[in-house]
């Protein structure tokens, strides 16, 4: 019995939708795929079509994707969290964002086309899923919000706030590009010069 397995699931169940009944949980657990990842290998790479929907069960992962030449962290993702690739997994598209392990990571991939299927016989999965969309637009336009309207120390504070498992595991140079700040910036801030 793999026990991470059933934890990932609770963790990741309980933060979108903590009402799913153990039957629930058990049809997701038959279709997860466990996947371990090194620390440095992409899970998802420029150009590939994302299939899965990851949770992560041990380890810490970014989404990232190229400007201009640079690299710039779209998002990080530790415990219990769900990572989704939400344009390229709808729309079976070519992928710019890639998913790179930045710890040693165990991560359990959730087929989408195994998931469309339990969607239409289960209505508690459904509302699971239904649940993953709602929180990712939350997500990206309270993002969106944070470029527009609030200050570097603002955005510093904020994710101290809401993740400080990103403050205290990801290398600063990805919490500068997440926060779009460079890396002078984001020691300004966090030396309270700013």
């Amino acid at each position: 019995m793999d026990t991470l397995l059933k934890e990932t699931v609770n963790a990741t169940v309980n933060s979108r939708y903590p009402g799913m009944a153990p039957e629930g949980r058990r049809q997701l657990e038959e279709i997860l795929i466990r996947r371990e990842v090194e620390k440095g290998e992409l899970l998802l790479k420029e150009g590939q079509v994302s299939h899965n929907i990851v949770l992560v069960g041990k380890g810490m992962l970014r989404q990232f994707y190229y400007k201009n030449g640079k690299d710039v962290t779209e998002h990080f993702s530790y415990e219990g969290c769900i990572v989704i690739c939400i344009e390229s997994t709808l729309k079976k598209e070519p992928t710019h964002l890639m998913i790179e392990a930045l710890e040693d990571s165990v991560v359990y991939l959730l087929p989408y086309d195994k998931l469309m299927l339990l969607t239409e016989i289960s209505w508690e999965i459904n509302m699971f899923y239904r649940k993953i969309l709602e929180y990712s637009l939350i997500v990206s336009q309270i993002k969106a919000d944070s470029w527009r309207f609030e200050t570097a120390r603002e955005r510093y504070s904020q994710l101290m706030e809401q993740q400080p498992e990103v403050i205290k595991r990801a290398p600063l140079s990805h919490i500068a590009s997440y926060l779009l700040m460079t890396p002078e910036t984001l020691s300004r801030v966090r030396s309270g010069i700013l």
